[in-house]
């Protein structure tokens, strides 16, 4: 293949997995070329070891496995929370939001090593290959990527294996056959789609779920806590400081244990498909709610109003891949302006899978219990809302006009 022939060196985004070991030796076998490993801990869950021994085994020299967990919820999990972002009214966008971080070390990496190109284990149809891809463009503009998915020739998971088998890699018995669905998990959420998700409309097995219970088998005791927020930011669970990565797996407890976070949705991908998924984002789910309610207090009406009219556009951006593209940055800009006083604590209340807000304070509250009581209170003059009423129906009132000489 002539057009294999200009990779000298490729960092490959590498799990440890059955089928980012297959596309290691795919890669040196097509194309002839030096392999870099990069496994990221996102907080998976899982033990990295084996990706480190895998990778030795199939004799690749630079191997680096880095634990990203506070720069992914400090850098990437909290500006995007800052900003409420949900796509198609439900999704905490938990997948989306890890892929810029690994794409960026993949290209950090390629120029520390003098690699030329970067390659990833997403599939065709899906949204991840655009994500890695659109975010190693935008860090380099020269980075080949390759993809192994849309190149090879394997047609089914039987190839797969067959591959596998003839280059002595080793296959877990529960990878030969067909996998019951799959599954991406971090530190934020898990995911789980295909094979027996596939039908919208069957229920989705008990064994799918990873990261909650369910919320019927909850405690019947409900579960207090507060979170403290400095500019937009959690900063702290039952006056307790932590670190960002350390606050999200303790909110990720709670919710696991209070059957909070779960969402079966169909959602458009980016490529043009309707897929299902079941999402559980515990600790995501009660920071969202903790957020909204922290800026209740403090942000001014309109400013509220246009942050949530832009909302979901920054949410499309992330959902599509674009982080790093001008626009996100901009809408960035803006979000983080609104949150300079987004400051104080939220109560809340946990309980079979509900988030229940019970009180919020801020030395920054705009609420003002002298303007909403019912009692007698100074700075607001009833008698003026007649004036603002009449200003405000003035192009009605001269709309029924017209229409009423026109009928």
């Amino acid at each position: 293949m002539a057009a294999t022939q200009d990779v000298n060196k490729v960092v490959l985004a590498y799990s440890g997995g059955l089928d980012t070991s297959i596309i290691l030796k795919w890669l040196q076998e097509t194309y002839g070329c030096e392999v870099v490993t990069f496994t990221a801990d996102l907080g998976q869950g899982e033990e990295l070891g084996p990706a480190r021994q895998k990778a030795e085994m199939l004799g690749i020299r630079e191997i680096y496995i880095e634990d990203l967990r506070e720069s992914f919820v400090r850098d990437y999990v909290f500006p995007m929370f800052r900003a409420n972002a949900i796509y198609e009214g439900v999704y905490l966008l938990g997948t989306s939001i890890a892929r810029p971080l690994i794409a960026k070390r993949l290209v950090e990496i390629a120029a520390e090593t003098g690699a030329d190109a970067v390659a990833h284990g997403s599939t065709g149809k899906g949204n991840d290959q655009v994500r890695f891809e659109l975010a190693a463009y935008a860090l380099n503009p020269d980075i080949r990527v390759i993809a192994p998915w849309r190149e090879w020739e394997f047609q089914s998971r039987g190839d797969l294996v067959e591959f596998a088998e003839k280059h002595q890699i080793p296959v877990p018995k529960d990878k030969r056959g067909e996998a019951p669905f799959s599954v991406d998990a971090n530190l934020l959420h898990s995911s789980s789609e295909g094979k027996v998700l596939e039908d919208p409309d069957v229920a989705p097995p008990d064994y799918v779920f990873q990261r909650t219970i369910d919320p019927e088998a909850a405690p019947d005791k409900p579960t207090v806590i507060e979170i403290g927020f400095e500019r937009g930011d959690p900063v702290s669970v039952d006056g307790e400081a932590l670190s960002p990565a350390t606050l999200l797996a303790r909110l990720n407890t709670l919710g696991h244990d209070n059957g909070i976070g779960r969402v079966d949705l169909v959602e458009n991908r980016f490529v043009g498909m309707k897929s299902r998924g079941i999402y559980e984002t515990p600790g995501g789910t009660i920071l969202y709610h903790a957020h909204r309610a922290m800026e209740s207090l403090t942000l001014d009406r309109e400013a509220m109003h246009l942050k949530d009219a832009l909302m979901p556009r920054y949410a499309d951006l992330v959902y599509n891949g674009f982080w790093f593209a001008p626009e996100r940055e901009m809408l960035q800009a803006l979000v983080d302006k609104s949150q300079e006083h987004a400051s104080g604590t939220v109560r809340l209340k946990l309980y079979k899978g509900n988030v229940i807000v019970l009180g919020r304070s801020s030395p920054y509250s705009l609420y003002s219990e002298d303007l909403v009581t019912f009692e007698e209170g100074e700075g607001y003059d009833q008698a003026d809302a007649e004036g603002f009423i009449k200003l405000n129906a003035l192009r009605l009132r001269t709309l029924a006009v017209r229409d009423r000489q026109t009928r």
